[in-house]
């Protein structure tokens, strides 16, 4: 009896996750309505930079990463609506779900889990009223204040030299004058909430 091919596209039995808010975000198919500020916040307090790699008695932990990188992008950039700084303070939003990955072992990984990735970020950007799709200077400004804050972290937490900071990351032009430490998870949720709010994020 000839034995039966495996099957490739098989649908998973189980595509979502439960939060502890009670929803059930669907990562294939995600809705904007079952997700929830407080669920990342919580998520992303617990997700480390750098595999956890760096200094301290606490993980430096995303969502930490997120309200610093948000207040570099509004120095870089002191005229850009409030809108665009709640976009960069959600950059890493998706990773509260699939957590984070360091960008050599990212640029390894299929365009299925870019796919996923990108389908969270749109359900999360329409989810708190803004548009799926950023536009693309807002994009760029972004990811420059998010590699100046990966060079920070890198030679302040993580042991880079910034020689070494600048071949692996980036060659900012200049490096502000900020010390950064890791905060424990619930003090990382409760500032993210409050740059959330305070960028005027609705939860409602």
């Amino acid at each position: 009896m000839a034995k039966r091919s495996p099957k490739t596209s098989q649908k998973p039995d189980r595509a979502w996750q439960r939060m502890l808010s009670g929803r059930r975000l669907d990562l294939l198919n995600p809705s904007p309505l079952d997700i929830e500020i407080e669920d990342i916040a919580h998520g992303l307090a617990r997700v480390a930079r750098w595999n956890g790699q760096t200094e301290g008695d606490w993980a430096f932990s995303v969502a930490q990463h997120s309200v610093m990188v948000e207040r570099l992008f509004a120095q870089l950039n002191p005229n850009a609506p409030r809108q665009w700084r709640l976009a960069c303070l959600l950059h890493d939003a998706p990773e509260y779900v699939i957590g984070d990955m360091i960008t050599p072992f990212k640029a390894m990984l299929s365009s299925e889990y870019r796919d996923v990735e990108k389908r969270l970020e749109t359900a999360v950007h329409i989810r708190f009223g803004l548009p799926g799709e950023l536009p693309q200077w807002v994009h760029a400004a972004i990811k420059r204040a998010d590699k100046l804050a990966a060079f920070i972290e890198a030679v302040q937490l993580a042991g880079f030299t910034e020689p070494e900071a600048r071949l692996a990351i980036a060659r900012p032009r200049s490096v502000p004058k900020m010390r950064i430490k890791p905060q424990p998870p619930r003090e990382a949720a409760e500032a993210y909430i409050r740059r959330f709010r305070y960028l005027g994020g609705k939860t409602g």
